[in-house]
């Protein structure tokens, strides 16, 4: 993989519940989840912007904003400007239906 997978450039919301290991799972924003106190999410845009979505106040998604590059085959750099600290991601599978994670750092 030298440049990400296209399905990767949209919203993204964390599957919590599809968790295994050390693998984070991922479902487009647009997925039927079930319900929950509330959900991170993640949004990757081609032209190497982020958009980091915690849990802020009330569980209510908060936005970060940062940029992402590819460091190697599926190894990703993700930077906020010190807004939080930076942090690496391993992309292990990333369809239209889903994306699988590991952190590497961070």
């Amino acid at each position: 993989m030298s440049e990400p997978p296209s399905d990767l450039f949209r919203s993204w919301v964390h599957s919590y519940e599809e968790d295994h290991e050390d693998v984070r799972v991922y479902r487009p924003d647009s997925h039927p989840f079930p319900p929950a106190r509330g959900r991170r999410g993640m949004e990757f845009a081609p032209d190497g912007t982020f958009v980091d979505h915690p849990l802020g106040r009330g569980d209510a998604p908060d936005a970060v904003p940062g940029r992402w590059r590819l460091v190697s085959d599926r190894h990703m750099a993700l930077t906020f400007g010190g807004a939080r600290p930076d942090r690496e991601l391993e992309i292990l599978r990333c369809d239209e239906d889903v994306l699988h994670v590991r952190r590497l750092t961070g």
